[in-house]
């Protein structure tokens, strides 16, 4: 059944959206283009400061007192209608695929039946999102009512107003009343929670083909997104990761993963107002809002008014499906907030709707299903009892689903309201309102603890290195990673066309701004602040509590507090590049950042004679100019020029890692010769000639070696050597006999980010002044030849994030302020910080590259 699409009525303000993409200043002037959506008309350029402080008022103005226009006709529109369909080629049957024992869709059999699906009618429409990092195809479904081109583009162009120009977005009849609030259903990110995916694809179907009026209503009024499966490696193999090993739902503020960086896109370009992650496995089924802390950047009044609202509705749809636990096993449903005291935070933006907040959901849940089928699950039990549980898990996943929609139709103007509401306060600098029952009612037992909200800077500057006189930048390999990061998260960033002065600093010509009266502040803010250490209000949490992208990512960042930005600036789509060759001599690399180490190693690779410098950076012949030419451009990198003749020669080096997948993913991002290693892999016999250093964190214990096993890796240290990191690295350490320190763990639970002091000359020469912990370990007893290459800071590192002391009073920040966090001696380096954790600490990864190079070339200290 075919149904009718009332045609829009395109008001003056919502044709003015396009006349705000081209004011001449101000935050809302030239925002970043998205893939698949409008693009700034022009560039503009002009002070950011003042300007960017009134142009909510003068923009929605001129969208009030703009004549109507028509749009453009559909044949000359970039924005394609609905249904978008297409037929997708089918995948190689895989009969070891681990939904089949479930009972469930394996991932060969997604196409054909999304083929069928939109073969129902003209509801249904296919996308390719992207692929996996094993490379296979990550499908996006809409399901709403038919829309021409024309239609779509009227919709894009409300989109932009409710976020560019919220106040004309309130004000506007078209937006109420035609504007398809979008909602947005993530399935499978953890790839052995299978059930959401054949929950979904059953929705689809009925989406697809109900004739009743409700049904009608809704697709009307919504585009209802589906990311049929975010994990098709995991699905496939029964594994949580994906195929690099990363947990993808930890991933967000890094995006080092491909599927990761295909939900990012998804919340830009479709911007929804509701959204449900599903997971497993949690009885009686767990609904997300959380227990505190909260997440401080976001309007977290808005959040839980809509995200406790549509928890009910889920509650009351899952338990009444009928389940019990007498019969079924199944126990009611929960909702943290109301039912536990803590431990289910929502506090990091690592997690799918912690982060999609950023970008205007004002309803975001977590929903894990009952009935775990998985990890010994999954070995142990019998089929039919694995089947019977993966069907009360779809039943269920169904349930919460329809429910949300349902929510979502009968509140379509509230969820609507309040994220125009969260861009409002984000444009204007408006300040956020603590939650309590008077701005949340009938949400219960809101206190103290509850209560989180930031004082957000004017702006941030990531300065360019300009000279004396000017705020310098540590790397500019490291500010242009950085500024590309924000870009990619949908922040707006302005690049200064002249010198300029801000909070009695002066900065050159070519720095970066980030203006926080834009509509993703809380996005900005979150990556580049420091965060805030909450040791002292929860006695646990979830994951990890700190994760600045402004102390960890390598670059110099500056905040600004004052309230008026005067500065010459223009709007930037991308960093410019800073990769550089000089044009005759000697050539210089330095290696304070991964691009560069990554340089290095590509030279080495081609045999190039490298040597390294006093100051640890690499010293590259002028012969080898053309190569350079080729990786400055790779990598955007600089190879200044240098009377240094060098030291020592660099060689290639190829590295034993025992360590964790993110670990391993940042080594070879950094070009390094990778071989992994275990227990397991020692022991059936490793050819150590293969390996000219050990990196060890992860995976292998010197007690269960057996006694060639041990032999072998005793003998392979000795001539050669070792980095270690954490507990793991310590033990192998002493093991061997390499270093005589005595390694202390702090509390497990802890994590953040840390405040260290950098010792001259060694692996952490250079470094950033912060660090990054996940269950800290320092060193103490340091015997001779110990070498204390960086310290954690006195008085109480840390900075951001939860580090409490164990209830015997030890393993606390106070313990470890002032004691060695890195160490080094001739034939080891040992870490007790965690300098590539989940590939993220940018900044931190030249330490490591200069440990394994220091170890493996026998230059220790």
């Amino acid at each position: 059944m075919r149904l009718p699409r009332p045609a829009l009525i395109v008001t003056a303000a919502v044709t003015a959206a396009a006349s705000l993409l081209v004011a001449p200043s101000g935050a809302l002037a030239d925002p970043v283009p998205r893939p698949g959506g409008p693009g700034p008309v022009r560039e503009g350029s002009g002070p950011s400061g003042g300007g960017a402080a009134r142009a909510p008022e003068d923009a929605t103005a001129r969208a009030l007192s703009a004549p109507v226009t028509a749009l453009a006709p559909d044949d000359a529109d970039t924005v394609r209608g609905y249904p978008r369909e297409q037929v997708l080629p089918p995948e190689p049957e895989n009969p070891a695929d681990r939904s089949v024992k479930l009972g469930l869709t394996p991932y060969h059999g997604i196409a054909p039946e999304l083929n069928a699906l939109q073969r129902l009618g003209d509801r249904v429409s296919v996308e390719v999102a992207g692929r996996s990092a094993g490379g296979h195809r990550l499908y996006l479904v809409t399901v709403t009512a038919p829309e021409s081109a024309r239609q779509a583009r009227a919709q894009e162009r409300m989109r932009e107003l409710i976020e560019n120009a919220p106040a004309v977005a309130a004000k506007d009849p078209a937006v109420k009343r035609d504007y398809k609030v979008p909602v947005f259903f993530n399935n499978n990110i953890h790839g052995n929670e299978w059930e959401g995916t054949d929950a979904s694809l059953k929705l689809i179907g009925k989406l697809a083909t109900a004739g009743d009026r409700a049904t009608a209503d809704l697709l009307a009024h919504h585009r209802v997104y589906f990311n049929v499966t975010a994990n098709p490696d995991g699905r496939i193999a029964g594994t949580r990761a994906n195929a690099n090993g990363f947990d993808l739902n930890r991933d967000f503020v890094t995006a080092s993963q491909p599927e990761t960086r295909a939900m990012r896109q998804i919340a830009i370009d479709k911007q929804p107002a509701l959204m449900v992650d599903l997971h497993g496995y949690v009885n009686g089924t767990l609904i997300e809002p959380t227990t505190p802390p909260h997440g401080e950047n976001y309007e977290y009044d808005l959040f839980l008014k809509n995200t406790y609202a549509n928890a009910l509705g889920m509650e009351a749809a899952v338990n009444g499906l009928g389940y019990t636990p007498e019969k079924d096993g199944v126990e009611p449903a929960q909702i943290p907030f109301r039912d536990q005291e803590e431990g289910w935070d929502d506090w990091p933006p690592i997690f799918t709707p912690q982060y999609m907040p950023f970008h205007g959901t004002v309803a975001a849940h977590t929903v894990e299903f009952p009935m775990a089928v998985n990890n010994e699950e999954y070995d142990e039990l019998p089929v039919a009892e694995l089947r019977r549980r993966s069907a009360i898990n779809v039943a269920i996943a169904g349930a919460a689903m329809r429910a949300s929609l349902d929510h979502a139709r009968t509140h379509r103007a509230t969820l609507l309201a309040d994220q125009i509401e969260v861009f409002r306060r984000s444009v204007t600098g408006a300040a956020q309102v603590p939650v309590s029952p008077g701005t949340v009612p009938g949400v219960p037992g809101i206190g103290p603890e509850d209560v989180y909200t930031t004082d957000f800077p004017r702006a941030y500057v990531i300065p360019a290195d300009g000279g004396r006189g000017t705020v310098a930048q540590r790397s500019a390999p490291a500010a242009a990673r950085l500024v590309d990061h924000l870009l990619a998260n949908d922040v707006r960033v302005r690049r200064a066309t002249a010198g300029f002065r801000l909070g009695g600093k002066a900065y050159a010509k070519g720095s970066y701004v980030v203006d926080l009266r834009q509509p993703k502040r809380g996005m900005a803010n979150v990556m580049l602040a420091d965060g805030r250490d909450i040791s002292g209000k929860v006695s646990v949490m979830y994951d990890i509590s700190g994760w600045s992208l402004g102390r960890l990512w390598g670059a110099t960042v500056e905040t600004v507090r004052t309230g008026r930005l005067d500065v010459p600036d223009r709007a930037v789509h991308a960093a410019a590049k800073v990769g550089y060759v000089a044009p005759r001599g000697t050539l210089r690399l330095r290696l304070d950042d991964a691009r560069e180490v990554a340089a290095l190693n590509s030279l080495l690779a081609d045999g190039v004679a490298v040597r390294r410098a006093a100051d640890g950076s690499a010293v590259v012949p002028a012969s080898a100019r053309g190569r350079a030419a080729a990786l400055a451009k790779t990598y955007d990198v600089a190879f200044d020029a240098t009377k240094e003749t060098g030291g020592a020669p660099l060689r290639r080096v190829r590295v034993a890692a025992a360590v964790t997948p993110g670990e391993l993913f940042a080594l070879r991002e950094m070009n390094f010769d990778v071989v992994p290693v275990s227990t397991a892999v020692l022991n059936a016999g490793f050819d150590w000639s293969r390996a000219d250093v050990l990196f060890a964190s992860s995976g292998l214990d010197p007690a269960r070696l057996d006694a060639a096993a041990r032999a072998a890796l005793d003998a392979f240290l000795e001539r050669a050597g070792l980095v270690g990191r954490g507990a793991t690295g310590a033990a192998v350490n002493a093991a061997a006999g390499l270093l005589a320190v005595d390694a202390v763990e702090g509390n497990p639970d802890a994590n953040g980010v840390v405040r260290v002091v950098n010792s001259p000359g060694g692996p952490a020469a250079g470094a950033p002044g912060h660090s990054f912990v996940y269950a800290p370990v320092w060193f103490t007893g340091l015997g001779a030849g110990v070498r204390v290459e960086q310290s954690y800071a006195s008085g109480n590192p840390l900075v951001s994030g939860h580090w409490r002391a164990l209830e015997d009073g030890g393993g606390g920040p106070a313990q470890a302020a002032g004691q060695a966090s890195v160490v080094s001696g001739p034939h080891a380096v040992l870490f007790g910080t965690e300098p590539l954790f989940r590939d993220h600490p940018k900044g931190e990864f030249p330490q490591v590259a200069r440990a394994l190079l220091t170890v493996s070339q026998g230059t220790g200290n």
